[in-house]
């Protein structure tokens, strides 16, 4: 999968399908308090409710649902 197919944009299109009846907004974007990492928060106002999703920036560029693995302490005997 190349970094195009996990862009923000196609990521919001594929989960939450924006309709001109439906956009999205973006209601929260900041960055994570452990590792500093961007996140987003994006929105469609359906019928039925709200529904919002979550969305991370990995260090390799892309947009994912899941947030990057933090990285751990490793000790290697050499």
């Amino acid at each position: 999968m190349n970094i195009a197919e996990r862009s923000l944009r196609l990521l919001v299109e594929k989960w939450l399908v924006p309709t001109p009846a439906t956009p999205v907004r973006v209601t929260q974007f900041s960055r994570t308090r452990s590792n500093q990492r961007r996140y987003v928060r994006v929105e469609v106002l359906r019928p039925a409710g709200s529904v919002g999703i979550f969305f991370f920036r990995h260090d390799d560029g892309t947009w994912c649902v899941f947030p990057p693995e933090t990285e751990r302490l490793a000790m290697r005997a050499y």
